[in-house]
């Protein structure tokens, strides 16, 4: 049974096609975060425990969301978990219309979204890394020259100590956290002239990767070395620069729930052990929010 639940998680990871996640309900306050003890990554077994937990949002958690799926499901082998990667704005919708558990934002919510009775508990920090594509001789790039860049005030990148060529410009579509996050931070909301617009962190890397010419922005922990992660404000993107906050470009990655409505049991287990899991939230790359 547990090979079988843990091959239910990859699939739902790598597929991206969950299309009927079942049961939403809301569980708990924001005090989780900093009052879960830091801790074990191995999740408590309960033989009590058997049904679902259905998530639903960020494709930058993938990565995280996966491991600490994994772990629940093997000690708890009757309980089924899934992950479904629509990007934030999807997730936080589905939460709200009782489509999943847990909606997964790699952004704050909104005051409008608390209004509707939503709230966010922050599992973790991540770092938005920027990303060129490996023959780039560009390694450091300042806040202000990226937000000039993705705005179209520099078109080239041997105006910022690189090669002769038009800058290609690789963002994430309207509703993505980290496109939220990356223009709140660089102050180009509404005002970036994206080339292509892609709906997913893997569609940026992949992209980048391809192109000489190309620079996209995506989640730190899925960074691999088809691309290279520039420094910025001479300060390089790590694990360790994101939780002193050195390194600028950053954002929360939040569970979402409904205030008004009760998780079920499996789901507040889940949750509540997703918390405490500073060992597996650390090995799949990002900071444990109760250790920042």
């Amino acid at each position: 049974m547990r090979t079988k639940n843990r091959l239910l998680v990859a699939a739902m990871v790598s597929a991206l096609t969950l299309t009927s996640l079942t049961g939403c309900g809301n569980s708990s306050n924001g005090d989780k975060a900093s009052s879960g003890s830091s801790s074990s990554s191995g999740a408590s077994s309960s033989a009590e425990l058997s049904g679902s937990v259905a998530t639903d949002g960020s494709t930058s958690m993938e990565k995280v969301v996966g491991a600490l799926g994994e772990a629940f499901m093997e000690a708890n082998p009757d309980v089924k978990f899934t992950y479904n990667p629509t990007g934030s704005g999807s997730g936080i919708t589905a939460v709200t219309e009782g489509r999943c558990d847990i909606g997964l934002s790699s952004r704050a919510l909104t005051d409008d979204e608390k209004n509707q009775g939503l709230e966010e508990t922050i599992l973790a920090y991540d770092g938005i890394a920027i990303v060129v594509n490996p023959k780039n001789k560009v390694k450091d790039l300042k806040v202000q020259q990226i937000a000039d860049i993705y705005t179209g005030k520099i078109k080239n990148w041997k105006d910022v100590g690189g090669d002769n060529g038009d800058i290609v410009l690789i963002g994430r579509e309207a509703g993505s956290g980290t496109r939220d996050g990356f223009e709140s931070i660089t102050g180009t909301e509404d005002k970036c002239k994206y080339g292509q617009e892609l709906t997913s962190t893997g569609d940026v890397i992949t992209t980048v990767a391809n192109n000489p010419n190309a620079i996209g922005y995506a989640s730190l922990a899925s960074v691999d070395d088809s691309v290279n992660a520039l420094s910025v404000d001479g300060v390089a993107p790590s694990e360790d620069t994101v939780k002193d906050a050195s390194y600028k470009i950053q954002r929360p990655f939040v569970f979402v729930t409904k205030k008004d409505k009760k998780l079920s049991n499996e789901a507040q287990a889940f949750f509540d052990y997703a918390m405490k899991a500073s060992e597996t939230i650390t090995s799949a790359g990002v900071v444990p929010a109760n250790e920042k």
